[in-house]
């Protein structure tokens, strides 16, 4: 597991940190502009706060923050056919390339195994270098079209509504708890 950075921890969100979360989410944002990937409109959209709420009130948001204790970046998840799924990880571009999304999924990992779930899934860009290369690092696998389930199926249908799915993939990690 890769230590996280010094000065920045990991803990679970507060519902009082919302709008920090929200800043976290637009700044990452950014990093799709020039891609072409996501329609202008989702450039500046955001998690909406009954998310964040919902997810808070479940155990299912993670935050990582600086030496000050303010929200850098955020791990959104959400139990889905057994597995821990990854909604959204985003981290503040100005705290960017210092291993914090790496962190973020070791501590999911640990999510996982503490749940007895088997594994983490998410759907993501296969191509874009901090998506589908970034989590091959990380020992996630992608999942062959005819192998996906049900809720994935579903899930594909709302993202058709505004990605390229051909661009996109399922994918998973393997977490041993037993």
């Amino acid at each position: 597991m890769r230590r996280l950075p010094d000065d920045y921890s990991i803990t679970r969100a507060a519902r009082d940190e919302i709008p920090a979360l929200i800043r976290v989410d637009l700044a990452a944002s950014t990093l799709f502009a020039e891609t072409g990937l996501l329609p202008e409109e989702a450039l500046h959209d955001h998690v909406p706060e009954e998310v964040f709420e919902q997810a808070i009130a479940n155990d299912d948001l993670l935050v990582a923050r600086d030496h000050k204790g303010r929200a850098v970046g955020f791990a959104l998840t959400s139990q889905r056919g057994g597995t821990l799924y990854l909604d959204q990880i985003s981290v503040n571009p100005a705290h960017g390339r210092k291993g914090l999304g790496r962190a973020l999924i070791a501590r999911l990992a640990s999510e996982a195994r503490a749940r007895k779930l088997k594994c983490i899934t998410l759907s993501t860009f296969r191509d874009l270098a901090w998506n589908g290369p970034f989590y091959r690092r990380l020992g996630f696998r992608e999942i062959a079209a005819s192998r996906k389930a049900d809720w994935m199926i579903d899930l594909e249908k709302v993202q058709a509504t505004s990605l390229d799915l051909s661009k996109r993939c399922f994918m998973m990690r393997r977490i041993g708890w037993l």
